[in-house]
């Protein structure tokens, strides 16, 4: 086992393009390390560094404490898992799990108690004579695993293993992997742009945007704390409604949605004490569509602090129903709003009827909601759990000023 660290790490092709920007990254000896961001953000070639399939143009790239910058692949002791699974067709499972020991000339009798104790941590023992195209795409991933896990490298990477698997496959092998690395104890650094992956199974997640860092934290503390709109955004599925408010402190306070006013109460203001220094002006809300619920659900929900639209769709999940309403107001414009909707694939919401001057939220609405389409519905707003940002900065609104700095 082994850290794998970034300092200030560069990957600059020669048209001047910056793929990866100048990052420092610490992966802890034994962490699970998610590397997540929408497509083209860097990640697979912050990964392929590490591997060394891409050369380092600036800073420096450690494994146990030791620069590889200029080691040899091959002599960085790590193990790769790649989305295709790279399985030779023409070989056994046995043989394709042995194929790197044998590479190596280790011992028969070795390989043979490393194969075997691999397949029987991967559930694959009844599988070691059978040729890959008599497996399932899950059962091909464990042999992928397989074939790492005997080498009993310092690190794993993973380059998003699972998106060739359907979506109940992709589940349940999430979860085996989570406990294969858990139980192993191996450092892994894992990449992928899905980011319910990425919180469900890294002890720390690193979100990535246009070859930069913005947040590296546990997963919860990206859902609760996120440092700016595009994590505030990218994290939590369905996404975060981003909606233009004003602050007011006239009468309490307050923020204004196009014509309706929320109440923040004061809690809203212990948790952001920050927000007091934009009294009268413009901010960025976002609301969760886990904080908003059916008012007639919510016997103890203040008139204060609802959102009140008309219905234009209702999709009844079973466990749940998201509500997505239209309001008078509008929807966050900035260049990480723009770039949040457009790699989600964000519709036009005209085709659902939505007039000028309105924007349509999503509410994730309890499964007793007795909502119609087309008609007015109210939504209670949890107001403890709604997030702000600086319409300029996009900087999360957390703590107050520093002294000498402006809102």
């Amino acid at each position: 086992m082994a850290q794998v660290a970034f300092e200030r790490v560069s990957k600059i092709y020669p048209d001047g393009t910056r793929a990866v920007n100048d990052i420092s990254l610490d992966v802890r000896d034994g962490e699970f390390m998610v590397l997540v961001g929408p497509s083209g953000c860097g990640k697979t070639t912050a990964l392929r560094m590490v591997a060394g399939l891409e050369e380092i143009s600036e800073g420096a790239l450690k494994i146990g404490g030791r620069i590889v910058n200029h080691v040899p692949s091959r002599d960085r002791d790590i193990a790769m898992v790649f989305q295709s699974y790279a399985l030779y067709p023409h070989l056994s499972v046995y043989e394709n799990i042995a194929f790197g020991l044998r590479l190596r000339k280790m011992p028969k009798q070795e390989i043979d108690e490393r194969v075997h104790r691999a397949a029987g941590v991967l559930g694959l023992e009844e599988y070691l004579k059978r040729k890959p195209r008599a497996l399932s795409g899950g059962q091909r991933q464990r042999v992928a695993m397989g074939r790492a896990i005997v080498r009993q490298p310092a690190a794993f990477l993973m380059d998003e293993p699972l998106s060739n698997l359907d979506a109940k496959l992709r589940v349940q092998t999430r979860a085996e992997i989570a406990k294969l690395q858990s139980d192993l104890g191996v450092t892994t650094l894992y990449v992928t742009h899905d980011q319910i992956e990425a919180m469900t199974m890294g002890s720390r997640v690193a979100v990535m945007r246009k070859g930069e860092l913005q947040q590296v934290d546990e997963p919860q503390t990206l859902y609760d704390r996120p440092v700016n709109l595009f994590v505030g955004g990218f994290i939590g599925s369905p996404a975060m409604n981003m909606l233009d408010a004003t602050i007011s402190s006239n009468g309490g306070f307050t923020a204004t949605i196009g014509d309706q006013t929320i109440a923040l109460g004061t809690e809203t203001l212990e948790i952001r004490p920050g927000l007091r220094a934009y009294d009268g002006k413009r901010v960025i809300i976002g609301i969760r569509p886990e904080d908003l619920e059916d008012a007639a659900l919510v016997t103890d929900a203040p008139v204060d602090q609802r959102l009140r639209g008309r219905l234009e769709l209702r999709e009844a999940l079973g466990s749940e129903i998201m509500a997505h309403f239209a309001i008078k107001g509008a929807h966050a414009e900035t260049d990480e709003t723009r770039e949040l909707a457009q790699d989600a694939g964000a519709a036009d919401e005209s085709h659902i009827g939505v007039r000028e001057g309105e924007a349509v939220i999503v509410g994730r609405f309890g499964a007793r909601s007795r909502v119609t389409q087309g008609e007015n519905v109210e939504a209670a707003v949890d107001t403890r759990a709604l997030h702000f940002f600086d319409p300029e900065t996009g900087i999360g609104i957390y703590d107050p000023p520093a002294k000498g700095a402006t809102a």
